[in-house]
């Protein structure tokens, strides 16, 4: 690899003036939603025409990328002469990764680092696939894993019977470090990528959201505890030249107007652009969708790609009240160029 100002291994010094990127392309590798057919904005290739590039030349159910509960984004920044590339967390299971990534014709050796966004089985439980496919690909090991140090947290949810759902355990550091992966725990915002790339903090909560209330995480005694406010979660920004920040979050636990005022408070100045990622406007947070858009509104996004756990009310919401143009529900298989 070249260098360009290189410091992949770990946090680099915050700076709110970081590099700005000429463009970047998020490939959707893993989401909820697969939908081939319906026409998408100009920025935006659908499924159908990234399986075109990759080679598809006949239409055939095992030729086509496969839709999970979970979120897997492929982020690239062009930069003179180089790419930069993040795995931006990697869905719920080894299949959905490997089979979707081979169709898109993604190639996952230029993958640079991966983020987990936070501790949740339908983002992490794709990990030791990736490191395995990039190690056979030849690419870079050990890979740099960024991830909050609270995600490897046992959790369960409460369903509306009272039960608890225990919910399957990231892959433990060990795992993860036998794999292939140099893991970088942080808790801090964070440069990565020589700052191409930059990872939040700890959000702070501040507005009307509740995050997860159903909830609960396995304390060091043995008991279950409420776990609303998911604060192992970040969320990742990239600037781009002349647009703005371009902000990709996994759930939005944090509250995605809690995302975006804090985006703004460490990008002081800069304009947002663009919004991707799952925002869990889903149940028991489907009372607040009107509520967020309001707030969304006067951020002025230009783009809002929403996806995995925004919910379907909440997508129909949000092209009503933003429209066509700024709304394009996210699914697999797509490659949003910015």
């Amino acid at each position: 690899m070249d260098d360009v100002t290189e410091r992949l291994g770990g946090p680099g010094e915050w700076d709110d003036q970081v590099e700005q990127v000429p463009s970047i392309s998020v490939s959707v590798v893993v989401d909820n939603t697969s939908d081939m057919l319906s026409s998408r904005p100009s920025h935006v290739a659908s499924e159908l025409q990234v399986l075109a590039a990759a080679g598809m030349t006949n239409m055939t159910g095992q030729g086509l990328c496969s839709a999970h509960h979970g979120l897997s984004l492929l982020v690239s920044a062009r930069l003179e002469g180089a790419t930069r590339t993040v795995l931006f967390d990697a869905g719920p299971d080894p299949y959905a990764i490997q089979r979707n990534a081979v169709r898109m014709g993604l190639d996952v050796a230029e993958i640079d680092a991966v983020v987990l966004s936070h501790g949740h089985f339908d983002h992490s439980e794709g990990l030791l696939q990736v490191v395995e496919s990039v190690r056979a690909s030849g690419g870079r090991t050990p890979l740099p894993l960024h991830h909050h140090p609270d995600v490897f947290t046992r959790r369960a949810v409460r369903v509306a019977s009272g039960a608890l759902v225990p919910l399957q355990e990231v892959p433990s550091a060990d795992a993860l470090r036998a794999s292939g992966y140099a893991l970088v725990p942080s808790s801090e915002k964070e440069e990565i990528l020589g700052g191409v790339f930059c990872l939040s903090g700890e959000v702070p909560r501040r507005s009307f959201e509740r995050g997860l209330e159903t909830q609960v995480r396995l304390t060091a005694s043995g008991e279950w505890e409420p776990d609303p406010l998911v604060m192992d979660e970040r969320f990742m920004v990239a600037h781009i030249e002349g647009k703005g920040l371009a902000i990709v979050t996994g759930c939005s636990h944090a509250g995605v107007v809690n995302v975006c005022h804090h985006a703004r408070e460490l990008f002081p100045g800069t304009p947002l652009y663009a919004l991707i990622g799952g925002l869990h406007l889903v149940y028991p947070n489907e009372d607040l969708i009107e509520a967020t858009i309001a707030e969304l509104k006067t951020f002025d996004f230009s783009v809002i790609v929403p996806g995995h756990c925004t919910g379907w009310r909440a997508m129909h919401a949000f092209v009503r009240e933003f429209g066509e143009d700024v709304v394009d529900p996210m699914a697999v298989g797509t490659t949003v160029s910015l």
